[in-house]
């Protein structure tokens, strides 16, 4: 059985090492004691755990190799920082610290910026949701959030929304084995469906079916907003024949509309 080549950033990944629990605790307390040559096998024999986590970014139209180091810097933090007095496993620890060291990335290369007050409101809120989720085991209201931050609620929305990553119209949200369908395929536009528009059109030939005075009358009532009474002193008739020529407009273009 053969291993596919692919190489990132120089690195030949079907040649990295793995490591077995046992080996890596061995290197963890090297490392601990002061053996920093077990530092490079720690970080090589986890390159693939930063594959795997780079595989979720694929669609951001990064390159891989940015990615992938970015992971490994992610990936040393995480070394540096693990306690082998905790009872977790590496890789447990490490993926969080991963994929916050690429989003953090992703944020500050992201095109649309946001201002830096904006983000911190963001960062706390979602710490806070984070603790209040622990502490009351349910997702808190945006009310609680912003109580707790001592923030208007409308500022943590914002501020929320604005960190959020941008989608791109042609990103694939489902694939059968035939065309995929795309974002913009589930956006509609009520302001330009067909339906208005064949509306519009049938409005506009009922229109030319009335008299001079009939247009007139529903113009200044329904796209000026004035009153009846208005019309009449306008015009220069009755109320009462406003009224009427005004139904009777109407009931004439309700027969072409239909």
């Amino acid at each position: 059985m053969t291993r596919n080549k692919v190489e990132i950033c120089g690195v030949d990944t079907s040649k990295l090492p793995v490591l077995t629990n046992a080996k890596m605790r061995e290197l963890f307390v090297k490392l601990q004691s002061g053996t920093y040559a077990a530092r490079e096998q720690l970080v090589n024999g986890n390159l693939r755990l930063v594959l795997s986590v780079i595989q979720r970014f694929n669609n951001r139209g990064e390159y891989v190799d940015d990615l992938f180091q970015v992971g490994c810097i992610g990936l040393m933090k995480a070394i540096d920082n693990f306690d082998l007095s905790q009872n977790v496993k590496f890789s447990t620890y490490a993926v969080p610290m991963i994929i916050g060291e690429i989003r953090r990335y992703l944020r500050d290369n992201n095109p649309i910026r946001v201002s830096r007050s904006l983000r911190d409101i963001a960062y706390k809120a979602l710490q806070v949701r984070d603790s209040l989720t622990n502490k009351n085991s349910r997702e808190p209201t945006i009310f609680e959030i912003s109580e707790a931050l001592n923030v208007p609620k409308e500022d943590v929305v914002f501020a929320l929304d604005a960190i959020q990553d941008p989608v791109s119209l042609f990103e694939p949200i489902y694939q059968d084995g035939g065309d995929p369908i795309f974002v913009m395929d589930q956006i509609s536009d009520d302001r330009h469906k067909d339906s208005q528009w064949t509306e519009e059109i049938a409005l506009k030939q009922a229109m030319y079916r009335l008299t001079d005075r009939e247009k007139l009358i529903l113009s200044m009532r329904f796209f000026e907003g004035k009153t009846q009474m208005e019309v009449a002193e306008e015009i220069g008739i009755s109320q009462a024949q406003v009224s009427r020529l005004e139904k009777a407009a109407i009931v004439q273009m309700q027969k072409y509309v239909q």
